[in-house]
Order: structure tokens, then sequence, then C-alpha cells
């Protein structure tokens, strides 16, 4: 979307939408949950600037162009708003001197331009017959007529800004290459300078608070500056032009209260009201003076901590104490003179109104959103619309979005949430099922291969007894069927280890030497002979808490593993490092092994997951030594890598003095 003078800064954007409350344009459309300006529907207010707490809207600013094209001319002259008192109420006459020091050549008064075109206005007044005139100096009030009351253009008085006024005056006094740059309040006198209307007349536009930061940057302290007066033409009633009725005072019209002929409003809410109204024909008078903003004293652009009447008080003070300086019959001769110059301009429809959706639209929208009936529609205003109807309304226009609504986005995020619940709720339940089919699948699986050679032998053991017939294999017959359903209760009694709860038997334990017996146990077996185990103790703590049988069995395994999986390799070493810190004993048992495939180290501790042999394992011994470990409050770690070896680091707390029962299952 096309920058225009206001833009939205995405990453500060809050979702508060106080500039689409604030907007009287609805001019800002959220996308996203972000406040998008929509150029061709601004009228450049800046309501939306003063409103936002986040500081979320960035404004075009000229300050570039003022310090690196205009003033390096040297031709370059301020025309300065009078409403300049209330944005410096201590210092406002040492801006003139700031002014010229960063460069100007010249530094007016704005006003004078006000006191240029008061004559067309009375003008327009006196001759203006039954039509009702719209003043039109503020910008942000004419925007918002050619854009969305297009009907009451023609009301519009055809005459140009003080701020155009006084360009026209300085060009054609000092020439078309003096560049004129004017300083005030108003962000919509952005939009005013470039249009084609009045295009060229000004060269750059900035706000008080712009203004300010090029004093910060070119360190401008005014405090050390001397007052001064702004260059001629000095301004005479035109300087009341800043407050509600200024105009009328300036052109010298009448505006006692009783008077139905003429209208002063301010005020966005009012401007709205008044434009209305006019546009309906409940309005007869003959002049309305409006400014979109309370007094141009209220203004965006206005950086001051005074509340509205301090700082009307000041622009009084400011046209007090500078109506002394101005000379009357040199004022009156500057007007004179610049008879010549014309103050006229035109005003265009340029229509931004949307198409007003049909009743089924709205209806449609609004059931989306869950306001089936009237008292469905709260019409709370935290979407930033007026009513549910107007949101509604808006979202069919394009302006909005359905999520904008607290209430039903409160609603769907409770949806959500239930929803949410219910299927973790599924998902529990199915992981429950999940585990209890992998666990009857494993003991099914396990027992299966022992339980088919018992009932193979047993068959042919019967045959042979019936038969009366007896041998040395039958014995050997039978001592399988012996093994075999000796294997099935190691199964079972393995499996009820790893499930039942039960609890630790603490006592001190040697680590080092339940390691040595550990080693002795194992090192007879035959088919390990070939394998070397070295035990490398640098811990210093002699003992430590634990449970002695449940330990064993979770060193057992461990040891016996890494030495199993040496069974294809050619170097067969095992070095257990055995070390401590304050807290902590670690065991690290490596080995030089075929190592284990990555996708493999996350299922270790699952119950049933073996990589060994058909029958030399039944994948619970690692699943029960996690069980023991974390009973302990220790933890257990695999690093390995393929045909190079693995390295089990099993990590336990010297003192369980707190933990005196404990769940098998605490993990």
């Amino acid at each position: 979307m096309e920058q225009g003078i206001v833009s939205t800064i995405g990453q500060k954007c809050r979702r508060c939408y106080s500039c689409v409350r604030e907007c009287p344009a609805t001019a800002i459309k959220v996308v996203s949950g972000q406040a998008v300006v929509i150029t061709e529907r601004c009228i450049s207010c800046g309501h939306c600037v003063k409103v936002c707490s986040q500081n979320a809207k960035s404004v075009e600013s000229d300050i570039d162009k003022i310090l690196y094209d205009l003033l390096p001319t040297k031709k370059a002259i301020a025309i300065v708003a009078p409403s300049f008192a209330a944005s410096f109420p201590d210092e406002y006459l040492k801006v003139p001197s700031a002014l010229r020091q960063i460069g100007f050549f010249k530094v007016a008064d704005t006003a004078f331009g006000a006191d240029l075109i008061s004559p067309l206005y009375k003008e327009i007044f006196e001759n203006n017959g039954s039509k009702t005139t719209i003043s039109s100096p503020c910008p942000a009030v004419y925007n918002y007529i050619e854009k969305y009351y297009t009907d009451l253009v023609p009301n519009l008085a055809e005459v140009v800004s003080p701020m155009i006024a006084m360009g026209k005056y300085l060009k054609n006094n000092y020439g078309n290459d003096i560049k004129v740059v004017f300083i005030g309040p108003c962000i919509a006198k952005k939009s005013e300078y470039q249009d084609t209307e009045v295009e060229g007349i000004i060269d750059a536009v900035i706000t008080f608070k712009e203004l300010k930061v090029i004093f910060d940057t070119l360190r401008i302290d005014l405090n050390q500056l001397p007052e001064s007066e702004f260059d001629p033409p000095h301004a005479n009633a035109g300087k009341s032009f800043a407050l509600a009725g200024g105009l009328i005072k300036t052109a010298d019209i009448s505006s006692d209260i009783l008077a139905k002929d003429v209208i002063i409003v301010e005020g966005m809410e009012k401007v709205e009201e008044i434009i209305q109204d006019v546009a309906k024909n409940k309005i007869k008078s003959e002049f309305i003076d409006i400014l979109f903003c309370e007094g141009c004293i209220n203004g965006p652009g206005i950086d001051s901590q005074l509340n509205y009447y301090s700082k009307r008080n000041k622009i009084i003070e400011y046209v007090e104490t500078s109506a002394a300086h101005v000379d009357k019959n040199v004022w009156k001769s500057e007007i004179y003179n610049s008879r010549e110059i014309d103050f006229k301009r035109k005003f265009h429809q340029k229509s931004q109104r949307r198409p007003m959706p049909s009743e089924e639209k709205i209806k449609e929208i609004l059931a989306r959103t869950n306001k089936l009936e009237k008292s469905d529609e709260l019409n709370c205003g935290a979407c930033g619309y007026k009513s549910c109807r107007e949101y509604a309304i808006a979202i069919a226009k394009g302006l909005a979005e359905e999520d904008m609504c607290l209430t039903y986005l409160i609603v769907k995020l409770e949806t959500a949430y239930s929803e949410l619940q219910s299927t973790q709720e599924q998902l529990q339940s199915a992981e429950k099922l999940a585990s209890i089919g992998q666990l009857a699948a494993g003991v099914a699986h396990e027992i299966n291969n022992p339980l088919g050679t018992i009932m193979l032998y047993s068959s042919m053991l019967r045959k042979d007894i019936e038969k009366g017939v007896c041998s040395n294999r039958n014995v050997e017959d039978l001592q399988l069927i012996i093994e075999e359903a000796d294997r099935c209760k190691n199964i079972v009694s393995n499996l009820l280890n790893f499930a039942r709860q039960g609890k630790l038997k603490i006592s001190k334990i040697d680590i080092g030497k339940l390691i040595d017996g550990i080693i002795k146990s194992i090192s007879i077996k035959p088919e390990l002979k070939d394998v070397f185990i070295n035990v490398n103790n640098q811990s210093d703590a002699a003992v430590i808490d634990g449970d002695n049988d449940q330990l064993k069995q979770v060193l057992l395994n461990v040891i016996t593993n890494a030495c199993e999986a040496l069974e294809d390799s050619e170097v067969k070493n095992v070095n257990i490092n055995i070390q401590n810190d304050e807290r902590f004993i670690t065991i690290d048992v490596v080995d030089t092994g075929c190592g284990i495939p990555e996708e493999n180290i996350k299922k270790l501790f699952t119950p049933f997951f073996t990589t060994k042999k058909m029958g030399k394992g039944t994948g619970l011994g690692l699943a029960i030594t996690y069980g023991i470990i974390k009973m302990h409050k220790g933890d257990i770690k695999v690093k390995s890598t393929l045909d190079h070896g693995s390295v089990f680091t099993i990590k336990l707390p010297i003192s369980l003095s707190t933990y005196t029962t404990i769940s098998k299952l605490g993990v």
C-alpha cells in the first residue's frame, strides 16, 4: 500500500484500535492486527497520531529536505504559525533568533497571510446570498469535504489559507527562486502544500515537534539566544487566526452569540456534526468558520505540556505583546500593495465513499460475529467503531476484519481452548492405549518365543513317555524346558519391577567397590574372556546414598551392554571413569563397540526396545535402569558414534538424605 502523510509502524502497533476509533474518515484498515492507514482515504488530520500511545504512527518529514536542500541555497524563508507561542511557552520570543541561526535569511509571521485574505472573507460574507459558506483555511476540513461530502464542495470558500497567501506574498516580493518553509502545529498542512491547486508556493512544511528535533540536532539552545521580532511584514489581527473564531475577527465579521448568520465550530466531533447538518440542509447560517482541532493551538504538531486554556492564554499574550510593534500605516500599505496577488483557489470532488452494503450483507456479518439478535449487539466500542452495526458495515466495505470484535474474539478463544483441551484429552487417551498396545505386543513377543520352545519340547517329551522311551536326550529337553520357563519368569519379573510402585532401601554405598564386584562377576563369563575392562576412579567421594541392589542392577545392565556391544569389534575395551563434584558423582561407561544409530538413541529407554539378537534381551533393561536412576534423582545420557563406540554417562547425587521413600516411577 502506498505510504502517505501518515503511516503505521507495524512492529509498534498493538491492536488497541484507538486510531480506528479516532479517525473521522474511516481511513484506517486493520490487516492481520495492524492498523494500516489508507492513503487515498486519509484527510491528514493527525488525530490518530495524537491518540497512539505506542508511537506507532509515522508522519512524513521534510527535515532532511530543509537541512540539506533548502538551507544551503541561502534563500530559505521561514514562516511561523502564531500558535508557536503555545509550543514554546517560555522561549517563544527567542524562536526567530534560533531560526536565523540555523540558516534562514528571513523569518516571517504567517499571520500576515491571514490579514491578506481577510478582505476576501468579508466580501464573501457580505455577498453570499442564501448559500451557507464554509471557511477553507483548515486543510483537514476541506480534505474531509472533498472526499466524503462532495456535494458540499461548492460551499467551500474559494480562498487560499494564510500559509499559501503568505507564500504567494513572499515569492511575489522576493522572487520565485526563494524557498518558503512553513512551521506550524498542523500535519494536514503537509498535504496542502502538495495540492496541485497551490503547488510550488510552499517548499516544505514541518511541525513544531520537528522544529525541536532540528534544534536538538544542531544543538541550538534557546536559553542562550536573544529575543527578537519577526521580519516584516508584521501581522495585525491575523495573529488571532490560531484561535477558534480568529478568522471572523480578522475579517471583521460580527460573531455575536445571538447572531444566526455565523457559526464558529472547533473540534473533530463538532466538525463532523456540523458538516452532516449542512449536508442535510439543517443549517441555514450564511457562514461557518471551522477548525478541525480545538483551534490550531491544539494541533497534533504542538509539543507542549500546557492544557488548552494555558495554550490559549499564551497566544493571547503573544498577540497583545506584539501588537505594539505594528505600524498600522505600514501594515495598510503592505495590504494595499498586495491587491493584485491572486488569493483565490478551487476545490474538487475526490469522493472516497464506498457503496453502502445491503441489509442482508450487514446481518450476515453480524451473525458471523455471533450477533444474531439486537440484544447481542453490545456496542462496546472495543473494536474502534461506535456500534456493532458500524463495525459490520466497515467489514463489508473492506475496512475492518472480524477478529477486531473483542467479545467475538473471547468466545472464539474460549471455544478454541475447549477444543484444545478435548484434543489433549483424546491424545492422552490415545497415548495410553498406544502404550498398553506396545506393552502387550512386547510381552506377547518376548514370552511367545520361549513358550513355543517349551510347548514343542514338552510335546516331544510327552510322546517319548507315552512310548515308554527315556534317554539322555529327554533329560536335555527337560533342562531346556526349565531354562525357557525360567526366562519367562525373568521377563515377567522384570516387567513387574518396571511397572509397580516401590521404595528405595537407602544405605551407604561405595560405588568403586560396587563396580569392582560387578566386573568380577561378569569377567568369568566365557563370551567376555577377550574383553578388557579398565576402571579409572578419580572420585574422592567414598560413599553415596542409594539402594544397593537397584544401583547394582543399573551398573550391571550398563556394563554388560557395553561388553556385549564389543562382539564384532577388533578392539574390545570398556573404560569406566568415576569422578565427582560437591553434589554429584559421575560414572562414564565407554566402549569401543559398534555404536548406536542416531535414530535409535531416543528409543533406548523405551520398554521392549532392543537391538540385540533374538533371545538375547527383553528390551526392559535400560527402561528399568532409567527408572531407578530417576528414583535416585539422577540422570543418564548417551553419546554414540557408529563403528567407534558409545558413552553412557550416569550422574547420581552423593546425598539422598531428604529422599527416604521415592516412587520408582517418580521421573
